[in-house]
């Protein structure tokens, strides 16, 4: 008896090791998971930081009244105003060479900057103006600290001259670095410090109200119908079996597919928040019915039998009790599907979404580009000042993922019953 107690006490005292080894080793997991997942978004913050940040130079422009004389205010010489003024700030500069590198200070913005300063103050005119230009992406990046891992290896470094023009600069407090609002204001483009992501922004909300009013009703409405009024047979069973698999289809399937029959087919416009939000429909979809019907099948069967019991229908029941108590659930898989289908680029790239689009779409047949795509291109430019605006980008995204989920956890705790 003892001997047999003796054994039973050893096994159990091994069950509890192994017990307590499981639960360290969930931990650790845990950690690791975590660990990575800190490091990796400190990276991508740590690259993206510097496009938060915007470098500008202050110049005493002149503005002298023969600029102006015959010439509306719109079509002035103002590059070559601009360009008189960095040439004066700077008298030492004597060659074309240097000129030229002297030029490239600035951003190609400069002469615009200044044409809208001129046309709201044109009593300005006959003067002098100090004005603040922002900074081209190399000046930008020295400025900032990181302009030998932007150049290196394609691009050379910051000529000498340059650097000690900036230093000058510095020196006498003409430059600076200011929060980067262009960023979040500007359209794309293919000058590094110009870019912004506020089209692709609009583009990527478009598409995702379009990809919310098609895949949520119809998500819904079939998971009540194959959830609750659906007779078993063979073609339900092919049709739960084919929903399953489309949740698990990789998402290039669907671009194709929205190439296939919703431009070549029907004629829509390329590149669209209409087709983009279409094709992310189509994607969601799965993940919607999926969850829908769970969250039904989580209701008590007993809310059905009392509703009937009552004198209720079969379809007052669903839509009178069991619906709204699985709205919850369903809210919640909804935001999820609507997260992924936030980052998700090949379908885009498939339907034309890839495009250099500067100008903020202003309807859903608009030519648009989405956060994923815009991001996918910055990385694949070879500048580093446009790696920067993806690590940004980047960041940005992940906020919104974040937040998404957060919003379906909270929902979810908010209007969850519990039975």
């Amino acid at each position: 008896m003892n001997k047999h107690f003796a054994s039973s006490s050893k096994n159990l005292a091994r069950r509890h090791r192994f017990e307590a080894f499981f639960k360290w080793f969930g931990r650790i997991s845990i950690f690791f998971a975590l660990g990575f997942l800190v490091l990796m978004l400190a990276i991508i913050a740590n690259m993206g930081a510097g496009a938060l940040k915007q470098t500008r130079i202050a110049l005493d422009v002149p503005l002298p009244q023969e600029y102006f004389n015959g010439n509306s205010l719109e079509n002035a010489d103002y590059d070559g105003l601009v360009r008189s003024a960095l040439w004066q700030r700077f008298p030492d500069v004597t060659s074309r060479s240097q000129k030229r590198q002297l030029n490239r200070l600035l951003s190609i913005e400069a002469p615009f900057t200044l044409r809208n300063y001129v046309v709201e103050n044109p009593g300005a005119i006959g003067g002098m103006a100090r004005l603040w230009f922002i900074a081209s992406d190399d000046v930008d990046l020295f400025f900032k600290g990181s302009i030998e891992q932007a150049l290196e290896g394609n691009a050379g470094r910051l000529p000498e001259e340059a650097v000690a023009w900036v230093n000058e600069l510095r020196a006498d407090q003409a430059i600076e670095t200011v929060f980067n609002f262009d960023f979040f204001t500007r359209g794309d483009s293919r000058e590094p410090e110009l870019a912004g992501i506020f089209s692709a922004l609009v583009g990527t909300a478009l598409s995702l109200v379009i990809c919310l009013a098609i895949s949520f009703p119809i998500g819904v409405l079939s998971a009540i119908y194959l959830e609750e009024f659906v007779t078993r047979s063979r073609w339900s069973d092919f049709i739960e079996i084919n929903i399953t698999n489309l949740a698990a289809v990789p998402s290039i399937v669907f671009g194709i597919l929205g190439l296939t029959i919703f431009i070549n087919g029907f004629g829509l416009p390329r590149s669209s928040p209409l087709v983009g939000g279409m094709v992310l429909a189509l994607m969601t979809l799965p993940t919607i019915i999926i969850a829908s019907r769970a969250a039904l099948r989580s209701v008590p069967v007993s809310i059905r039998h009392a509703a009937i019991g009552l004198g209720a229908t079969p379809v007052q029941t669903v839509f009178h009790h069991v619906t709204p108590l699985a709205m919850p659930a369903m809210l919640t898989g909804t935001i999820i599907g609507m997260a992924r289908a936030l980052g998700e680029t090949a379908p885009l790239l498939m339907i034309g979404m890839v495009a250099f689009i500067v100008d903020v779409p202003d309807s859903i047949l608009a030519p648009a580009t989405a956060l994923p795509v815009q991001i996918f291109l910055w990385a694949d430019s070879p500048q580093r000042a446009f790696l920067e605006k993806a690590s940004a980008a980047i960041i940005v995204l992940v906020t919104f993922l974040i937040i998404m989920n957060l919003g379906a956890i909270l929902l979810r705790q908010k209007f969850q019953k519990k039975f």
